[in-house]
C-alpha cells in the first residue's frame, strides 16, 4: 500500500509591525511597501493546526507568535498535500516567489 502524501506548505500572514523587527526587515532588503508580510513553513500537519501551535507558542517562529493574523490559503492550498521531499522544496521556492513578487518573507 503506498504511503499517502501528508505535508503541506502553509503561508500566515503577519502583521506590517513585523517590520520594525530589524532581523526581519534586513531579510527583505525588496519588500515593497503595501505588499503583505508573511511566514512560509512547511508542515505534516494540517496547516490550521500548525497555525494554532504557532500561537500557543508551541514549536513556534517567534514571528507567527507575535504577529500572525491568518493563514492564506489562497497563496498555498494549490499545492497540497505533498511528498516531504517536494514540501522542502516548495517552501524554499514558494518563499523566493513571494520575495520576488514584493512580499516581506520569513522562512525558518
Amino acid at each position: 500500500m503506498p504511503r499517502r502524501h501528508h505535508h503541506h506548505v502553509y503561508v500566515v500572514e503577519l502583521s506590517t509591525d513585523v517590520l520594525y523587527e530589524a532581523r526581519f526587515k534586513k531579510a527583505n532588503p525588496d519588500y515593497i511597501p503595501g505588499k503583505p508580510c508573511v511566514y512560509v513553513g512547511m508542515t505534516g500537519l494540517d496547516p490550521d493546526l500548525r497555525f494554532d501551535k504557532h500561537k500557543a507558542g508551541i514549536q513556534s517562529n517567534r514571528y507567527v507568535e507575535k504577529f500572525g493574523l491568518r493563514l492564506l490559503p489562497e497563496l498555498y492550498a494549490v499545492y497540497n498535500p505533498m511528498p516531504y521531499e517536494a514540501g522542502c522544496e516548495m517552501e524554499v521556492e514558494l518563499g523566493i516567489a513571494l520575495r520576488e513578487a514584493g512580499y516581506g518573507v520569513w522562512q525558518a
